[in-house]
């Protein structure tokens, strides 16, 4: 498969790595609008060709697949100029900044045959793969309750940097700047980590949005910090089940950590993903007299970036889909008009 890596900044390094790394896989080109920095990025990953636009890359034509790793704001007119020329995209998250775009991605791709993914990326956890196996084989019976979080401290630690000097981090405070806050940036890799993670689809949602004061006149030069730092969801499935999803920028000794916890009619099964690791524990038959939780043990599993591949290759779909993410979007844009509107939203 040729891949071309359509923006250049600190995402596309993890793109080029992980995609160089899985066999039968050629970088054949990479484009930025910065041609300084494409120049950099083509020469570390050892990339041949470059372009300074997808218009000069497509004229090219010599590629099957691009993987978009361009601004959340125009994932839609790249992977949409991609679709049109028959290429396969896998794209960052979010699909798009709201649903109507996320939909027409899904239909374009879907109405051309072509293989569109998102990079969850933690649809790479095995722990969260085995977690679903073993609800998908009743291991904890019919699912009643279901908690998930999404904790992150750097508003409150400087482990990643300073928010206040650095725009890696301010444009994520700001909607002037593209920003959805937290709901629309780490909003929906909780939201599939509960919804994949339990098999099951939202149905109803109520959502409550915050932004804390952080800064005098609440700006800091061009950037207006009104962007959410925190959210809770209250949800409910299509499976019956209750659920709360949270998550912050706040959460001081978390660096980025998520959570996922269900408990069914037999028994409970938790999983965490952190920085230090992850792990997954279950609850259920003759432990759950005693509240004793036990370690599972997980295999290796194939990425994202394994099942793009293998998916172009054969011309069969793999998740998570264009349309999949497009489903999560509608979620968060609800989030959105439940905040503002104080009232629970149907989904469906």
């Amino acid at each position: 498969m040729r891949l071309v890596i359509l923006g250049t900044g600190k995402m596309a390094a993890s793109h080029a790595a992980h995609f160089s790394a899985v066999d039968g896989v050629e970088l054949v080109a990479a484009v930025d609008l910065d041609y300084a920095r494409v120049l950099a990025f083509a020469d570390e990953y050892r990339i041949a060709r470059t372009f300074t636009s997808l218009d000069e890359a497509i004229a090219w034509d010599e590629f099957d697949a691009i993987a978009n790793v361009t601004p959340d704001r125009f994932h839609h007119p790249t992977t949409m100029q991609a679709i049109a020329a028959g290429k396969h995209v896998f794209c960052e998250k979010p699909l798009a900044t709201h649903y109507e775009h996320a939909d027409e991605m899904a239909r374009a791709a879907e109405e051309a045959g072509l293989i569109g993914m998102v990079n969850l990326t933690y649809r790479n956890v095995p722990e969260l793969q085995k977690f679903r196996d073993m609800v998908d084989a009743g291991q904890i019976g019919e699912i009643k309750h279901v908690e998930a979080s999404y904790l992150q401290s750097w508003l409150v630690s400087k482990a990643w940097g300073d928010w206040k000097t650095d725009p890696t981090w301010l444009w994520r405070l700001s909607t002037r700047h593209g920003s959805n806050g937290t709901l629309g940036d780490i909003g929906i890799h909780i939201l599939d980590f509960a919804w994949y993670g339990i098999g099951s689809a939202v149905q109803k949602a109520f959502c409550r949005l915050k932004a804390f004061d952080k800064h005098p006149d609440g700006r800091i030069g061009d950037y207006v910090l009104d962007a959410n730092d925190s959210f809770t969801m209250s949800l409910e499935f299509e499976n019956g089940a209750l659920g709360v999803v949270h998550a912050t920028r706040w959460a001081s000794g978390y660096h980025n950590t998520l959570r996922l916890r269900a408990y069914g009619s037999t028994g409970g099964l938790e999983v965490q993903h952190g920085f230090d690791g992850s792990s997954l524990r279950m609850c259920a038959g003759e432990d759950v007299d005693q509240a004793i939780w036990r370690d599972v043990p997980v295999e290796p599993i194939p990425t994202n970036y394994h099942r793009f591949v293998e998916a172009v290759n054969t011309g069969v779909a793999q998740k998570p889909t264009f349309r999949h993410a497009a489903n999560l979007q509608k979620v968060l844009d609800l989030g959105m008009e439940s905040d503002s509107s104080r009232r629970e939203v149907s989904v469906v």
